[in-house]
């Protein structure tokens, strides 16, 4: 992780992306979960700028969602709020920690970091799916599918424009945990320059192997690294308190194996944590385990912090 002395908390109460209701209470669970507290003990000063306000389903909303960008208007004002709100707290030298909300705020995220001045930014996308979906190849419309393709130029005018896209280096982005993408996104993904790792790759070459790889394609070249973490990249039995649940996903050590490694590398720039569902969980165990993941990436360790 680079040096940081602040690490600054933004939650992201926005659900509009994803089919499911619930995750718009994500980062309440986290900070239920003691999140300040453990950031705290591992030396930093926490900043906590409490929840961007986010439309809501309930709400009347301004216009017609179309089926192929489901809320559009509303979530393009969610990410160019938390657009400025990055930039805030990169040009104030403190470490942005993002927490969803459904993934679709990674675009408002991205944006920000462009903003404040950073044009070389790797990413590491941990998720089950690839997010990788535009208008034209999109099943169900939702935009948290889509934002992983917005950050490297591809989808609809109106969200490229929030960053302006491409936000991320195509050469140095890398998705981790894959299994289950949808086949018109499978083939974007690998006519694209995404590096993906899937799980059947995780199995052979084990994790420390594939970090370690995934750190030197992200960061070859760059001035920023972001780690954009779905915590269902973990498996359902770690990870109850999700939306979309795919069987067969990371194992607890081995996505606090991934952090540790990412943190260890002195790179890390700024991390979100999205898509806790606590409607779906049990007694908040995946916020718990969201929560202790990012002390990893913040420098947790078993012996000592």
């Amino acid at each position: 992780m680079v040096e940081f002395s602040e690490i600054a908390i933004i939650g992201v109460p926005q659900d509009l992306g994803a089919s499911r209701r619930g995750v718009d209470m994500g980062p309440s669970a986290m900070r239920v979960a003691e999140l300040s507290e453990k950031i705290a003990r591992l030396g930093y000063d926490v900043i906590d700028y409490g929840n961007l306000h986010c439309h809501d389903i309930d709400e009347d909303l301004k216009e017609e969602s179309s089926d192929k960008l489901r809320f559009l208007s509303e979530i393009m004002d969610t990410c160019l709020h938390l657009k400025q709100e990055v930039k805030y707290i990169i040009d104030r030298n403190q470490f942005p920690l993002i927490l969803g909300g459904d993934h679709s705020i990674s675009i408002g995220t991205l944006a920000g970091v462009k903003a404040a001045g950073k044009q070389k930014v790797g990413i590491i996308w941990v998720d089950a799916h690839g997010d990788f979906n535009t208008p034209l190849t999109t099943p169900t419309g939702n935009i948290h599918g889509m934002p992983f393709a917005v950050l490297t130029g591809r989808g609809d005018e109106r969200l490229l424009r929030i960053g302006p896209s491409p936000t991320v280096r195509e050469e140095n982005a890398v998705l981790i945990a894959a299994r289950d993408l949808d086949r018109e996104e499978a083939e974007s993904l690998r006519s694209s320059g995404v590096t993906v790792f899937t799980m059947r790759m995780i199995d052979e070459m084990g994790m420390a192997k594939v970090a370690t790889e995934a750190l030197r394609i992200a960061t070859m070249g760059v001035d920023h690294l972001h780690v954009s973490f779905d915590i269902d990249a973990l498996d359902p039995e770690e990870a109850p308190g999700t939306g979309t649940r795919v069987n067969g996903g990371l194992t607890y050590r081995e996505g606090h194996l991934l952090m540790e490694i990412i943190h260890e590398s002195g790179v890390l720039s700024s991390l979100e944590l999205v898509e806790v569902n606590p409607t779906l969980d049990v007694r908040n165990k995946t916020a718990r385990l969201a929560v202790d993941l990012i002390s990893s990436a913040l420098g947790k360790k078993i012996l000592g912090s």
